[in-house]
């Protein structure tokens, strides 16, 4: 089975990634997409950052029954940070029935020469880009390990949400509406 691997903080999880997903799910090989909610991004320090545990809550609400979708807490229990190809190589050695690509946002194809073990990833795993606003080009798009996808170029920000939370503005429409009553709920970014 071919699974896509969304990575992310989903800090909260909003209607962009969601649309990503849907649209990797219908245009590739891809007959899964698991959210892989990650504790720490070794390039990001974020003081807003929900617990983990919060965060996965909060993937599992967004995704709710659709079967094509899973969450995963896999870096929940890895050391810290987590680099990308020691989780690939773990759910490989978990999931023997799968074959993993790794979903990303063409801003991150620039940078992607910069993560650990970056030529096995893309050798052993390969890369499935989604475009993202503002993005440079990069010489990785033509590589015949990364699948370039047809999408809408979805702007939402996880910190434009906080933000607006903060300052008790609506965020509906950016996230689903079982994210936002969880939000509230909670009273979660306040």
């Amino acid at each position: 089975m071919e699974v896509g691997l969304f990575f992310g903080s989903f800090n909260p999880i909003h209607t962009g990634h969601l649309i990503i997903a849907s649209l990797v799910k219908e245009t590739t090989d891809v007959e899964e997409v698991w959210f892989v909610v990650s504790p720490q991004n070794p390039f990001k320090k974020n003081k807003s950052l929900l617990h983990e545990f919060d965060r996965l809550d909060m993937v599992n609400v967004a995704i709710g029954d659709d079967y094509k979708f899973r969450s995963s807490d896999i870096e929940f229990n890895m050391p810290r940070p987590s680099y990308t190809i020691d989780t690939l190589t773990l759910l490989q050695e978990k999931h023997l029935d799968k074959r993993f690509h790794l979903i990303i946002g063409q801003d991150n194809l620039e940078a992607f020469p910069k993560w650990k073990n970056h030529d096995k990833i893309l050798e052993h795993f390969g890369l499935i880009v989604y475009p993202r606003p503002h993005s440079k080009s990069s010489k990785l798009s033509k590589s015949e390990h990364v699948k370039m996808i047809e999408a809408p170029e979805v702007d939402i920000s996880a910190t434009l949400i906080r933000k607006l939370i903060k300052e008790g503005r609506s965020i509906k429409y950016l996230v689903p509406e079982s994210v936002e009553s969880l939000i509230k709920t909670k009273g979660y970014y306040l």
